[in-house]
């Protein structure tokens, strides 16, 4: 077959502007669909490129085959026996077969199988030119595109995620013809609104990055102007003597609002900075879209870099309208940092009697006092002051409903350090407010203060109780409450600050902190059980294997600081030699365990030991305990496996020479007894049976 002929294929759907937070994720799926589109119908390529602006979402994919390739058909029909008569003519189910098929019966073939023959009809199919597909595949992209709510436009019915104003579609030099919600395709793009309003014409895929870019004014590229912004910031800072802060997520979103950027570097009074820098640079990003600077010793400066998607002539003038938009912004997070000061923290704890936590759970100030109680319990097994953790609990949400943070929330526990240092709070207790919120999102601190780790573990327990204790856990993808997150921070901060906390002893006391029949009974059991499968999660993302934690999850352990010591022993346990061998042993241990019949006696008997194996794995255990308690009492499981593995050879030797399972029921009763002694000695670190080898 001769090698098919490829183009070139260029799609682009202008727009107006498109949601800045969304575009990435768009472009993304736009250039996956236009793939899978062409995937679907045979066509190979060579690579596909995403184009991105706030107008347009484009993809270049090169080597697309002029035509799908041919395709082999073959269509089973009926039994050979069932296609023709005893005379030896075709029945009717070979007729209709063979109609379907668009041939007669005599152009029919012979399927020998095992089971019998059959009616066939193999044709080759010729392959369809790609052009004719391209419409049909654009349309599926666009209507399989993550938009969480389409709008309309004009008197139309069409619905995208903003309202479409031109189609671009060429296939090699040549347009494509397609209409797409009412727009005919052409060879027409559209460069920048200002710099570049007349349009361009395209005369083939590979100069539309070229052309838009030197004669539209626009970077169409998401990552190159991504790249683009960032060295002019760092440029823009290197002019103020200053170090840039460049926030991915900001980044990203500057990247998704212009197409033409431009770096403007603007003052604001320095009087500002006595204002907490937190609060400034909230409102310079969140509000502005504005990038920070800091010193050498990490110090806001009065300095601001906006990134403007036009190159005036007159740069002075933006950089004073960019000045004189963000004063009274500054303006505002001083106002509220001065208000907020007025009225000591403390004082509005009585506010939060107003504010709902959750309808069935009561107010926030019903869930600090659970708190409170929960966090001095934590503080004084931690060895820090029960007052001091009950007080920061008690003032650790009253900052909501303070002006700053009613503004820009993401400051909560922030802006409580600052109150509670301004009030004269304890350094602790200001502290563990800004810790509570501690790690906020994946891979983030942990809260290095005891009071500040008792708060942060103590406010998601109580969560957890809560939302768990009114049936409303997670569900597939929905965890409106963060609970998932909650969970994994808890165990994050236990297992990371090596805590020697009890977590179902700590559950029972949040639930205790609930009145009667507000959750229900067994809420401690699975909070438990939920953050148990949490554990799980936690390493497998650290790479451990999945066997070595469930041997030592299938154990329940209620400390996680400890439930890591044992699973980082089992880690090191199965490189030993004797591993696979005593896992072996404690699987099929735990299989006779389970045919046993009766109590077992509490301890084995030596008088009715029979073969000198039975002895000697006895004498060798009774050694070995000795040898592991104390290892065990102070945590130390790694070396106190390596003692038990020291049992390998006598084990080997007992499963050898012993009949467990002996006709005599004492003799038998004694050496399960035996065994279960044995195993209950692993089961202190972990359930060995569940390793794989």
């Amino acid at each position: 077959m001769a090698e098919l002929s490829t183009r070139d294929l260029l799609i682009e759907i202008g727009t107006e502007e498109l949601p800045p937070k969304a575009l990435e994720r768009l472009s993304e799926a736009f250039s996956a669909g236009i793939c899978a589109g062409l995937e679907q119908q045979q066509l190979s390529y060579s690579i596909a490129t995403p184009y991105a602006t706030p107008r347009r979402l484009a993809v270049l994919v090169k080597g697309v085959p002029e035509m799908t390739p041919e395709q082999e058909v073959e269509k089973r029909g009926p039994a050979v026996q069932a296609a023709y008569d005893k005379e030896g003519k075709p029945t009717k189910a070979a007729e209709g077969f063979a109609r379907s098929c668009g041939v007669t019966v005599a152009d029919l073939e012979t399927l020998e199988t095992d089971k019998g023959s059959w009616l066939v009809y193999r044709a080759t199919q010729a392959g369809v030119a790609t052009a004719s597909l391209i419409q049909d595949m654009i349309s599926a992209a666009l209507a399989a595109l993550p938009i969480p709510k389409r709008m309309r436009w004009a008197d139309f019915d069409y619905e995208f995620v903003r309202p479409m104003r031109w189609l671009l579609i060429l296939f090699g030099e040549e347009v494509v013809d397609a209409e797409i919600m009412g727009i005919r395709s052409d060879r027409i793009t559209r460069g920048h609104r200002f710099h570049c309003p007349e349009p361009i014409s395209v005369p083939e895929p590979h100069a539309y990055a070229s052309l838009l870019e030197e004669q539209g004014h626009v970077l169409p590229l998401f990552s190159v102007r991504q790249q683009r912004i960032e060295l002019l910031i760092n440029e823009a800072a290197e002019m103020a003597g200053g170090f840039p802060v460049i926030d991915p997520e900001l980044l990203k979103e500057v990247a998704s609002l212009v197409e033409w950027p431009v770096p403007v570097l603007g003052n604001f009074d320095p009087q500002f900075l006595d204002v907490p820098a937190e609060a400034l640079i909230a409102t310079m990003k969140g509000n502005q879209k504005c990038f920070h600077l800091v010193n050498a010793d990490g110090k806001l400066l009065p300095h601001f870099i906006a990134i403007s998607n036009l190159a005036s002539k007159d740069p002075d003038a933006v950089r004073l309208g960019n000045e004189r938009v963000i004063r009274p912004r500054l303006s505002d997070a001083a106002f509220f940092w001065q208000q907020d000061r007025a009225h000591p923290l403390a004082e509005r704890q009585a506010v939060l009697k107003n504010v709902v936590f959750q309808n069935k759970l009561g107010t926030v100030y019903e869930k600090s006092e659970r708190v409170a109680h929960l966090t001095g319990e934590i503080a004084k097994q931690l060895g820090a002051a029960e007052t001091l953790g009950i007080r920061a609990a008690q003032l650790a949400k009253c900052d909501l409903v303070s002006e700053m943070v009613g503004e820009f929330p993401e400051l909560q526990g922030i802006m409580g350090e600052y109150y509670a240092r301004h009030d004269g709070e304890n350094e602790a207790v200001a502290i563990a407010l800004r810790e509570q919120y501690m790690p906020r999102f994946w891979g983030d601190s942990l809260p290095e203060t005891a009071i500040g780790q008792a708060l942060a573990i103590a406010e998601k327990l109580d969560t957890l109780c809560g939302i768990f204790g009114i049936g409303q856990p997670p569900t597939g993808d929905k965890d409106p409450f963060g609970l998932r997150r909650a969970a994994l921070g808890v165990l994050r901060i236990v297992i990371e600050q090596q805590l020697p906390l009890d977590l179902a002893q700590l559950l029972k006391v949040a639930v205790s902190n609930y009145p009667d029949g507000v959750i229900a009974e067994e809420t401690d059991a699975q909070v438990f059980d939920f953050m148990l499968e949490r554990l799980r999660g936690y390493y497998q993302d650290r790479g451990m294997n999945g066997d070595s934690v469930e041997a030592v999850i299938s154990c329940r352990p209620t400390q996680p600081s400890d439930a890591d010591r044992r699973i980082r022993a089992v880690e090191s346990f199965r490189q030993l030699p004797a591993a696979e061998s005593l896992a072996a042993a404690n699987k099929r241990i735990h299989n006779l365990l389970k045919k046993a019949e009766g109590e077992l006696p509490a301890q084995p008997d030596p008088t009715y030991f029979t073969d000198m194996a039975e002895r000697q794995l006895y004498d060798r255990l009774l050694a070995v305990s000795e040898q592991v308690k104390p290892l065990l009492s102070a945590g130390e499981y790694e070396p106190a496996l390596q003692q038990l593995a020291e049992l390998r050879e006598a084990v080997d030797s007992f499963f050898d020479q012993v009949m467990v399972m002996a006709e005599d029921l004492q003799v038998r009763a004694n050496r399960l007894a035996f065994l279960q002694q044995m195993r209950d000695l692993f089961l202190q670190i972990a359930d060995i049976s569940k390793l794989q080898g």
